[in-house]
Parts: structure tokens; sequence; C-alpha cells
């Protein structure tokens, strides 16, 4: 009497195992990095001074004056 299956399934054989523990050894990494980044980037949005900037001018006033960038370069001035 010959038994019906001959050869051992696929899933116990040594390369499936292989491919199957490298697949979850890669999806547990991603998972762990995700989370990693996930956890940096809300403390870094906890780190913030809370100063908010409203518009592009207040972005580039100067220290001498409070002038924008914008207004010294649309000066004409006589040479």
């Amino acid at each position: 009497a010959l038994s019906a299956q001959t050869e051992a399934p696929f899933y116990e054989e040594w390369w499936f195992l292989l491919v199957m523990a490298l697949s979850s050894l890669i999806l547990i990494l991603l998972v762990v990095f995700a989370l990693i980044l996930h956890g940096q980037s809300k403390k870094y949005k906890n780190c913030s001074t809370g100063k908010t900037i409203s518009n592009v001018e207040e972005s580039v006033t100067l220290d001498n004056g409070g002038f924008t960038a914008l207004e010294l370069n649309s000066r004409h001035l006589n040479i």
C-alpha cells in the first residue's frame, strides 16, 4: 500500500519557514520604526515654544527698526 502523500506539504519545507520568519521580522521592524517615528514627532510637537507667526511679514522682520526685508529692498536711494 502506497501513501497518498509522498512529499511533505510546502508549509513544512525549510524555505517556506525561512521566508515566513524573515517576513515576520521585517513586519515587526516596520511597526517598531513607525512607533518610534510617531513618538518622536509627538515629542517635538510638545517641545514647541507656542510662538506662532501669523503672517510672512512678521517672520522677515529685522532686529533694528522692525522693517521687513521687502520694504528695505523697495526703497530708492539717490546716489
